[in-house]
């Protein structure tokens, strides 16, 4: 019994994490800009490893102010389409970011250790704090979200272009990866956006049923992870990926067996 209250933390950090991510990823997914997301937490990430270089431990004013600026990028990227391929935009981002932060974090007295944290985070050690201010967050944008959903649903769904909501979309999505690339690192956050959404499409292409079949299938592989990590010594974050993945390919191959077009 106490095994298992150790392990509600954790999980239901996930399960916020399964919940915002996954609406996102849908948006993502219509949008054809797979990769932004890891683009957008790993330049958040420079945030984090200026923070880190500086000592400053309370990481999330530097990490905003990334994720200001990388939603103006976004944001304003898609007037320059003509000129510029987004998705290998997104990758340069991604590199860039990547690259940056790992420069920075050589020259810090833990970079090694930071440098893992980025990437992977510790989400088995999460703090009761920690998760209460994620749900309040995520409950914030998700009813603002809900509230301008036919705004943000035009710019994803019917292709309009609006700078301002264009911006809205990513500056909200930018605060949702400041707390989650904290929380769980680069890499698992990558995943609760990409694979239940992923998940979910190849049951329907309709928003709130691939919606619901994300959440089950992101809640079900974290509970599975959460709890072999645990009882087994793996480090979480990796698991969480894996497990997940494997749901993914699992459920790709009976598709294409079945010989059933679903989603992505």
């Amino acid at each position: 019994m106490e095994h298992l209250s150790f392990l509600l933390l954790p999980f239901f950090a996930c399960i916020a994490l399964v919940l915002i991510h996954a609406y996102f990823g849908i948006h993502i997914l219509e949008r054809g800009i797979v990769f932004v997301d890891i683009a957008m937490a790993q330049f958040i990430g420079i945030g984090i490893a200026l923070s880190f270089y500086f000592g400053n431990e309370k990481h999330y004013l530097m990490a905003l102010m990334f994720a200001l600026l990388g939603s103006l990028i976004l944001a304003f990227i898609r007037k320059a389409e003509k000129i510029v391929n987004i998705e290998a935009f997104i990758g340069v981002l991604y590199v860039f970011s990547f690259a940056l932060a790992t420069l920075i974090l050589d020259k810090s007295p833990h970079g090694g250790e930071e440098f893992k944290s980025i990437l992977s985070g510790n989400i088995l050690w999460v703090t009761k704090h920690e998760v209460i201010y994620a749900y309040i967050l995520y409950i914030i944008i998700g009813a603002f979200h809900l509230f301008f959903r036919k705004n943000f649903f035009a710019i994803t769904f019917e292709g309009k272009r609006n700078n301002f909501w264009e911006f809205l979309f990513f500056f909200t999505f930018g605060l949702v990866l400041v707390k989650s690339v904290v929380m769980a690192g680069v890499l698992t956050v990558f995943s609760f956006l990409i694979i239940p959404a992923l998940i979910g499409r190849l049951f329907s292409k309709r928003f709130f049923p691939s919606l619901v079949i994300g959440y089950l299938a992101g809640t079900v592989a974290t509970f599975i992870s959460i709890y072999i990590s645990y009882k087994f010594d793996f480090p979480t974050s990796p698991l969480i990926v894996t497990i997940m993945s494997f749901f993914y390919f699992a459920v790709l191959t009976l598709k294409i067996f079945k010989g059933k077009e679903g989603g992505v």
